[in-house]
C-alpha cells in the first residue's frame, strides 16, 4: 500500500508513459500492474493512465483526477474505517474529473464536482453524484450517475451516452437539452446486443453497477441491484440527437448491405 498527500500530483503518469513509450497507445492486457493506494490525492491523480495500470485509492481525489485517461482504470472509495455512513451523500473526487479522457474505466464511490467527464471521448465512469455542467462538450464513452446532478448537464453533449438515476423526477430541469433527448429505461426484450449502443440499456448498465460495486462496494450500487425492477425504470438515457441519428443511419446502411 503507496501513502499519498496532496502535494503529490499526477500519481501514476510517469508510469504510464513508459508504458506508453514501449507498448504505444495498445498498453498491457488489463490488470498488468495493480496499485494500491491511501490518503488524499493531489492534483490529477492517474492523469493518461495506460492500458494495463489498475490505481485504487482509498481515500479521496482533488481535482482533474483521470486527465486524458487512456485505457486505465482508477477505482476510489472511502476508507474501511471511515467514519461516513453514506457514500453518495459524501464528494469523492474534485472538479473536471477525467478531462478529456480517451479510454478507460473509472469507479467513484461517492459524489464527484463540477465538470465531470468534461470532453470525455471515450472512458466509462461510474458515479454516486454529479455537481453542475456533467458531460460538458463530452463526444464518446459512457456516465453512470447514481445520484443527483447539478444543473445544465450535458451542454455541448454531441456522443457517447450517460445513464442517470432520476429518483426525485427533476433532471429535466437539470439538463441542458439543445443537444440530448431523455427517455426512461425500460427493461430489455429478447436479444439484445450489447456492443450495440442503440440497445441493450438494461444489460449494459446492470454490468456497470455490477462491476462497480465490485471493485468499490458501493452500498448504493448494491441497494439498486437488490430492488432493480423498482429503480430501471427512473433511470434515464441522455443521448445525443446527432450521434443517434448518424448510428441509426449506419445501422441501416449496414442492413441494406447485407440483404
Amino acid at each position: 500500500d503507496i501513502g499519498i498527500k496532496n502535494h503529490n500530483r499526477t500519481f501514476g503518469t510517469m508510469l504510464s508513459g513508459r508504458i506508453a513509450e514501449k507498448y504505444g497507445h495498445k498498453g498491457l492486457p488489463d490488470d498488468t500492474i495493480n496499485n494500491n493506494v491511501s490518503g488524499t490525492a493531489g492534483q490529477s491523480f492517474g492523469a493518461w493512465v495506460a492500458k494495463g495500470v489498475t490505481l485504487k485509492l482509498s481515500g479521496e481525489g482533488n481535482d482533474y483526477v483521470g486527465k486524458g485517461l487512456s485505457g486505465g482504470k482508477i477505482i476510489i472509495h472511502p476508507p474501511k474505517n471511515c467514519k461516513i455512513e453514506n457514500a453518495d451523500e459524501n464528494i469523492i473526487v474534485g472538479n473536471t474529473v477525467l478531462y478529456g479522457a480517451i479510454a478507460g474505466e473509472a469507479y467513484f464511490n461517492g459524489v464527484g464536482g463540477e465538470r465531470f467527464c468534461v470532453r470525455n471521448s471515450g472512458a466509462t465512469a461510474v458515479v454516486e453524484g454529479l455537481g453542475d455542467h456533467g458531460c460538458e462538450y463530452m463526444t464518446g464513452g459512457i456516465v453512470v450517475c447514481l445520484g443527483e446532478t447539478g444543473r445544465n448537464f450535458a451542454a455541448g453533449m454531441s456522443g457517447g451516452f450517460a445513464y442517470v438515476l432520476d429518483e426525485k423526477d427533476n433532471f429535466d430541469k437539470l439538463c441542458n437539452t439543445e443537444m440530448v433527448e431523455l427517455n426512461n429505461l425500460k427493461a430489455d426484450v429478447g436479444n439484445v446486443d450489447i456492443d450495440d449502443v442503440l440497445q441493450a440499456d438494461e444489460m449494459r448498465l446492470k454490468q456497470l453497477i455490477e462491476s462497480h460495486v465490485a471493485h468499490t462496494g458501493s452500498k448504493r450500487g448494491q441497494r439498486i441491484l437488490d430492488e432493480w425492477a423498482s429503480y430501471l425504470p427512473k433511470f434515464i438515457k441522455v443521448m445525443p440527437v446527432d450521434y443517434r441519428n448518424a448510428l441509426e443511419k449506419k445501422a441501416n446502411s449496414k442492413n441494406k448491405a447485407a440483404a
